[in-house]
């Protein structure tokens, strides 16, 4: 693999193949996070993360990476400690429901693809919701498979600037899966594909680099632009999803204007 830089993006090569990346910053840039606005909408979700974690890994940070970046992420979103201590005992509970994460596919009015990532104890409910949604707002439910593969799933770290430089980060974590290495006003972002989380993982912790927060996306590959009253149709689709207690995130094909 080797490695230049062309007109400020970035190149990657693997013999024949080569990728411009870009995207993830562009994709961070312009996503609206209207989901995390609010706290309590934040820590419901923060909850679910915190049983799918313990119930997959049990409740010691220490040997469950997974709860770990929960853990991490709670903190992030200045949830209460006490919070996080009571939903790991909970979740411990035999008699606590565990929360299935199920994917529904589909598109929004004027050909927008939609990824809705749901995490449920009761799948007829969740099922029966989201078709409801698409049905009401001019949307159509699709079939597994049948927009998934317009989206990148991929994995993210933040962490703190601390005077580093996201260049010489991106290239000494290369070989382990980094794919973007950015700036922005709250540190430094990682991208990378979704299978190279936990091998990420593992390095920033070997380094010692506090790791802020961390997750997972789904980028859209190509993105369509609307006219405003064409964006107030997809909208009002996204908004009725997003207010839904067993989604966790929405992500579409629509081009958004970069937020300031």
């Amino acid at each position: 693999m080797y490695f230049e830089k062309i007109s400020n993006k970035r190149t990657f090569a693997t013999h024949n193949n080569i990728i411009i990346m870009g995207r993830a910053f562009e994709f961070r840039k312009g996503r609206k996070m209207k989901r995390w606005s609010a706290m309590a909408k934040a820590f419901t979700r923060i909850g679910k993360d915190i049983v799918m974690a313990v119930k997959e890994g049990g409740p010691n940070p220490e040997a469950n990476s997974r709860l770990r970046a929960v853990i991490q992420n709670s903190k992030a979103a200045n949830m209460p400690k006490e919070n996080v201590e009571r939903a790991i005992k909970k979740a411990t509970d035999k008699d606590t429901a565990n929360y299935k994460e199920v994917l529904f596919e589909g598109y929004a009015p004027h050909g927008i693809a939609i990824l809705v990532e749901t995490a449920t104890d009761n799948n007829n409910r969740t099922v029966a919701n989201v078709r409801s949604f698409f049905n009401k707002c001019n949307g159509t439910m699709g079939t597994q498979g049948s927009v998934e593969f317009m989206f990148d799933h991929t994995c993210n770290f933040r962490i703190p600037a601390n005077g580093m430089d996201p260049e010489e980060l991106e290239l000494e974590l290369i070989d382990f899966g980094a794919e973007e290495v950015f700036e922005d006003e709250d540190g430094i972002l990682i991208y990378a594909p979704f299978n190279s989380f936990g091998t990420i993982q593992k390095e920033l912790e070997t380094r010692g680099i506090e790791i802020l927060s961390s997750g997972f996306e789904r980028i859209p590959q190509i993105t369509k632009k609307l006219t405003e009253a064409e964006v107030a149709d997809v909208e009002k689709l996204i908004e009725k999803l997003e207010e839904d207690d067993d989604v966790m995130n929405v992500y579409h094909t629509m081009e958004e204007e970069a937020s300031s």
